[in-house]
């Protein structure tokens, strides 16, 4: 859908469900971050939390902070992230958001062993972030099972480990 279309949407009024069948972008990209901001400033800024477990999900039901209900159902090539814009018209919009993600941050000894550590979280398909040198993996299991798994595919190569409770989120 372009951005010229995103007005196509608009909510039923009465409470109706609306049907998400598409991503309009992040809302930091510039065309729609200007756009929210005018609607920001006319209290028209919804938003929709969910849990990081729910991120990879393609349909779902929820509802909005503001009691809006809504029906989202993504085609396969789209997936939700933390400041997906779902709904934008001239007057509302609605914000998707993620509840606190914890983040393994794992650092390789040397630099070498960077390549080989991103290999495997690859193969073994973790959601990962990059940051400087270190490699972030989504935790969806305790950290110890990933540090394990890790530690097991690196055949005695050893990495530094710690846990944080989130990354900074978007402004």
């Amino acid at each position: 859908m372009a951005i010229g279309d995103i007005a196509a949407r608009a909510p039923v009024a009465g409470g109706a469900m609306l049907k998400i069948d598409s991503i309009l972008g992040n809302r930091l990209d510039p065309a729609l971050a200007e756009r929210l901001h005018h609607v920001e400033h006319h209290g028209g800024i919804d938003l929709v939390t969910i849990d990081p477990a729910d991120v990879a999900r393609h349909r779902l039901r929820v509802t909005s902070g503001r009691g809006r209900d809504l029906a989202i159902a993504l085609p396969r090539d789209q997936q939700l992230f933390d400041g997906a814009v779902l709904f934008l018209d001239g007057h509302s919009a609605i914000v998707l958001r993620v509840a606190g993600q914890h983040w393994l941050r794992l650092v390789p000894e040397r630099p070498e062993d960077a390549l080989e550590l991103g290999y495997h979280a690859g193969n073994l398909h973790w959601k990962v972030r990059f940051e400087g040198g270190a490699l972030l993996v989504a935790l969806e299991a305790p950290a110890a099972d990933y540090i394990a798994r890790m530690a097991s595919q690196l055949g005695g190569r050893t990495f530094g480990a710690s846990v944080l409770e989130s990354l900074p989120k978007c402004p």
